[in-house]
């Protein structure tokens, strides 16, 4: 049995597993100069967190299989890094993580992700996001995220509802 809740303070360690083992997977896959190991860092996580992005988990037992965050950024929320374990991959999991986000929304849904990571562009536009022109993306990656340049050019930014020009121009 699966339990879908909030992830705490005492799941850090297993939310970097979790984000960890799954990222292994943009190895080859990104730009080389962006690729890094360990993908996330626990200082790195904890500043996360310390910037208000909120983690909910999928549980079997005790053993998290997924996680994904999201931060509310004022106009919109963000999701930000959504991860599920590559050995319970095309389980649901991340369907439920992101069916939960989407119903508690009140704003619009952004996602950011790497444009070479088809199989990322492909969850979210199976659960309604749009991906966004790449004029738009780049206004948004400079509105509401903080990544280096060279992250900004790799990535593509998705969007639920699609996005409209006066939120491109935040």
């Amino acid at each position: 049995m699966q339990i879908l809740r909030n992830c705490a303070p005492g799941d850090r360690p297993a939310m970097l597993e979790v984000i960890n083992s799954a990222a292994r997977r943009y190895e080859g896959v990104i730009p080389d100069d962006c690729w890094r190991w360990p993908y996330m860092h626990p200082e790195e996580l904890d500043g996360e967190i310390a910037k208000g992005v909120e983690f909910c988990g999928v549980w079997a037992g005790d053993r998290l299989c997924g996680v994904m965050g999201s931060q509310d950024r004022g106009e919109v929320v963000l999701i930000r890094h959504a991860y599920v374990r590559p050995a319970e991959q095309g389980r649901g999991i991340g369907r439920r993580l992101i069916e939960r986000l989407c119903e508690n929304a009140d704003k619009p849904l952004l996602v950011g992700t790497w444009a070479a990571a088809d199989w990322a562009i492909g969850f979210y536009a199976r659960h309604g996001f749009a991906r966004a022109a790449a004029p738009e993306a780049a206004s948004l990656l400079a509105a509401y995220w903080t990544v280096p340049a060279r992250q900004a050019q790799a990535s593509v930014v998705l969007a639920r509802p699609a996005v409209t020009e006066d939120l491109s121009r935040a």
